[in-house]
């Protein structure tokens, strides 16, 4: 035969009877059902005796009272907040509709209410869904406890014990000897050997002068071909610009991010 499984939102039999129920001429059933229609408008709140509903609740929390022996505090705020919600929201329904024409301030400030009362309501069945969520939550997670294991034993050999041989004296004298400043002399890089020749820009000017004059059109790359080195290349390029800096030479671009192509412009003087 099979269990059914209780459902863990659904109050226990020992529990019914003290959730608070209402007993109308138009509704009968717990007070969150109640609030559940008002805030879907299954049931219109004009239609609900909240003198009724207050007095119930007060014979119910005596009853609570004295079954537990003190008082839910806890319940009875909230029920306060919410008949305090639930007599604004009929007090805003009661007024009179009008034309159905929204056309004062008035008006506007009377519907901006009622959606406020009906937003206010929502609000505080989400927090008690949420509070009873939460509560389930820490009931179920009451039963877990961490596991306190020490390391096992083989782990704990694998490194000998250490066993300090040195005095104090002995480690700030080592201390000292390595943090002590260093006073030998760095060491310098011979670099006599090496050979770099150096690269006149004057020259590459020179160079450059007869290429354009015997060339008249050169891109940069035709320039540079006969280049030997790099720094041959970049005394070329250096060269190139103090050519224009002085009008010189020219550029021309046929369309964006096409190749320079570079003239002489300074005339045969």
């Amino acid at each position: 035969m099979a269990l059914e499984q209780a459902d863990p939102y659904e109050p226990a039999a020992a529990d019914a009877a003290q959730v608070f129920a209402v007993q109308l001429v138009n509704f009968s059933g717990p007070f969150d059902l109640l609030l559940n229609l008002i805030s879907r408008r299954e049931l219109d709140v004009t239609e609900i005796a909240l003198a009724e509903v207050t007095d119930e609740f007060i014979a119910h929390i005596r009853r609570v009272q004295a079954a537990e022996g003190q008082w839910k505090l806890d319940e009875a705020s909230e029920f306060l907040v919410v008949a305090a919600t639930l007599l604004d929201l009929k007090a805003a329904r009661l007024l009179p509709a009008g034309t159905g024409t929204v056309e004062d301030e008035a008006d506007i400030a009377v519907l901006e209410a009622r959606d406020l009362l009906f937003a206010r309501l929502l609000q505080y069945r989400a927090f008690k869904e949420m509070a009873r969520e939460l509560f389930h939550r820490f009931d179920d997670e009451a039963g877990r406890h961490p596991r306190d294991v020490p390391p096992a034993a083989e782990i704990t050999t694998l490194l000998p014990a250490l066993h300090w041989t040195s005095t104090p004296e002995e480690f700030a004298a080592l201390a000292a000897r390595v943090l002590a400043p260093r006073s030998e002399a760095p060491l310098e890089v011979e670099t006599g050997h090496l050979v770099s020749p150096v690269v006149s820009v004057s020259e590459q000017s020179a160079v450059l002068e007869e290429l354009l004059r015997a060339g008249g059109r050169m891109t940069f790359r035709q320039l540079t071909e006969d280049a030997a080195s790099a720094a041959v290349l970049v005394a070329r390029f250096l060269a190139l610009l103090e050519l224009f800096r002085d009008g010189a030479v020219s550029f021309e671009q046929a369309a964006p991010l096409d190749g320079l192509v570079v003239l002489w412009s300074a005339g045969d003087d």
